[in-house]
């Protein structure tokens, strides 16, 4: 693992604009990561953990680049695990982190590793999945729908339109290749549709008050 084995960064102004694109995908999966974590560890999460979260994966970013590997993020395997087994300590994860780096130096214990059937790690990956969805199921159930039906309009068109890309792939065909980054996340879509719809109907101060209500309710 040589550090820029792969030539001289260049700079080309549309693949920074692809990938800022891309890497604002990763920041909303990850705040949606950190959201679920919070929710199952109990632990309060604020704005500037959330900001060392996110500029944490940026870091892991960087150091990927320059070693010749791909950005890194939160995954929802992992917390799905937390909430699956529920060990909350991060020394686990440290632990974690020590023994994954043992692997790489073994080549034989990573042989081993890869042995595990598919199948097993497709029953495990159901299991951990199922857990973040269930989190923010959970989440979205603190929201008050009985006395603002705004807040189901906000829900379910924001769901339908991050369905747009599992259920018809290519609609991007006849738009500009640059938007196509933004356009195939589902989760872009979601995010960017759920605050345009909650500005729109509830407004700046309705979001404000709303989000605290929840957070309450969720307390």
């Amino acid at each position: 693992v040589t550090p820029g084995a792969v030539g001289t960064p260049s700079f080309a102004a549309a693949m920074i604009r692809t990938m800022t694109l891309g890497m604002i995908v990763v920041m909303i999966e990850s705040t949606g990561m950190f959201l679920a974590l919070s929710d199952i560890t109990g632990k309060k999460i604020d704005q500037p953990q959330l900001a060392a979260g996110l500029r944490a994966d940026g870091v892991g970013t960087v150091i990927g680049g320059v070693f010749n590997t791909f950005p890194y993020t939160s995954f929802s395997q992992n917390v799905g695990l937390v909430g699956v087994t529920g060990v909350r300590s991060r020394w686990v994860a440290v632990a974690g982190g020590v023994i994954l780096l043992l692997l790489g130096l073994t080549p034989k214990l990573a042989q081993l590793v890869e042995s595990v059937p598919t199948f097993v790690l497709g029953g495990a990956g159901i299991v951990m999945f199922g857990m973040v969805a269930a989190t923010g199921i959970r989440i979205l159930s603190t929201v008050d729908y009985k006395h603002n039906r705004n807040n189901l309009y906000v829900v379910a068109l924001a769901i339908g339109f991050g369905l747009i890309p599992l259920v018809a792939p290519r609609w991007t065909q006849q738009m500009a290749h640059s938007l196509h980054p933004l356009l195939e996340s589902g989760i872009l879509l979601t995010a960017v549709a759920a605050l345009v719809l909650n500005l729109f109907f509830n407004g700046a101060k309705g979001d404000t008050a709303g989000a605290i209500e929840a957070a309450k309710a969720a307390e």
